[in-house]
């Protein structure tokens, strides 16, 4: 007995995580749904929708609901160190309202100068309370240099780069969600082999409620995630980067969250550039992302989530790796990915026009 009251002493905290976690996940299923049972809102198709009936959709509430709720918990939580309180409460209230605002589109459609707006507000928030990047330090270990306003700015473009980069990727079934999984399970190992216990914590809440709408995703996509769940992961995993370099018990290298979503950032980026070069709109709505693409050879969308999800698992162990190799290593590690990613660029948009899909 006395054994048995030792290891549960030591195992305490594990367990009460998990129970968490069992109880956000089980909510988020349940709002799930809800969601589907009442079909509140519904994603009808048109000529930039890779689905052909309407379903349900602004299913990404389950994820921010339970996250608000996990994070509340993780406030209350006497024995899990919250970061700082003004560092928290501007990551709370910034998350609330880009959730809030794409909600508020995924009921009713704004303008796109609206939504950038509120976005804007919400990252200026964000960059107030603390969360930006101070100095090179935080990218490259023993090469500190205070960046100043530069840090600002750059902090201000990564939040807002990667919020609607995230956006822009979902729009196969299992492609934002699936992809978030990996890389969170990934974020989440290595703040806890670091000691970084926020984000560790964080992380692992918002595990459980991506999971609970993954299931209703992937194969099938009986539930959209909808604005209101990307835009809120982007920016999130983009605030997750911020603060585990620069707050926590421990830190963790900057890069990590770039190389863990290096497919989603490069297939963003690529399309931007490839789109201005060609004299198109690069602010209108289109279905050319690289992934877009790929399903429009003739590939499902299971098939397509799969290879991105087996890129996001060997970009998980990259990052492994590279939280392990201080200085300009880091920095290195990206090249292999730089380089594969061209080449399945090259492939893809060779064979997309000779299909004429652009």
């Amino acid at each position: 007995m006395e054994k048995l009251r030792v290891y549960m002493d030591l195992h305490a905290p594990v367990v009460k995580h998990m129970i968490i976690a069992l109880v956000l996940f089980i909510v988020s299923i349940l709002i799930c749904m809800l969601i589907i049972r009442f079909k509140g809102i519904l994603d009808s198709p048109n000529s930039r929708s890779s689905h052909t009936k309407p379903t349900p959709t602004a299913g990404g509430l389950a994820i921010v609901v339970t996250f608000f709720i996990g994070m509340g918990i993780l406030h209350a939580g006497a024995d899990i160190p919250i970061i700082t309180k003004k560092v928290f409460y501007g990551f709370t209230i910034s998350g609330f309202i880009i959730a809030a605002m794409s909600f508020y589109d995924d009921l009713q459609n704004t303008t796109f100068a609206v939504r950038l707006a509120i976005e804007i507000m919400a990252v200026i928030i964000a960059i107030g309370s603390g969360i930006i990047i101070t100095g090179t330090g935080s990218v490259i270990k023993g090469h500190g240099i205070n960046l100043s306003v530069a840090g600002g700015i750059i902090s201000f473009f990564w939040i807002l780069g990667l919020t609607n980069a995230y956006n822009f990727m979902d729009g196969l079934n299992g492609m934002a969600a699936g992809n978030a999984l990996i890389a969170l399970f990934f974020f989440g190992w290595i703040s806890f082999i670091k000691g970084n216990n926020f984000t560790y914590t964080a992380t692992y809440i918002l595990i459980a409620g991506t999971l609970g709408f993954f299931v209703f995703n992937f194969p099938k996509g009986r539930l959209f995630m909808g604005d209101v769940g990307s835009t809120f992961l982007g920016f999130t995993f983009a605030c997750f980067a911020i603060i585990s370099s620069q707050y926590g018990n421990s830190h963790i290298p900057l890069l990590v969250i770039p190389l863990l979503l290096f497919h989603f950032i490069y297939d963003t980026f690529f399309t931007f550039c490839r789109r201005f070069v060609s004299g198109q709109n690069v602010f209108k709505a289109h279905k050319t992302h690289l992934y877009q693409l790929f399903n429009q050879l003739g590939f499902s969308h299971a098939w397509v989530s799969c290879f991105y999800f087996v890129l996001a698992i060997i970009q998980g162990y990259g990052a492994l790796f590279m939280v392990e190799k201080p200085g300009i290593s880091g920095f290195l590690i990206f090249i292999p990915y730089l380089i594969s990613q061209a080449i399945y660029s090259i492939i893809i948009i060779y064979f997309a026009k000779k299909k004429n899909l652009i």
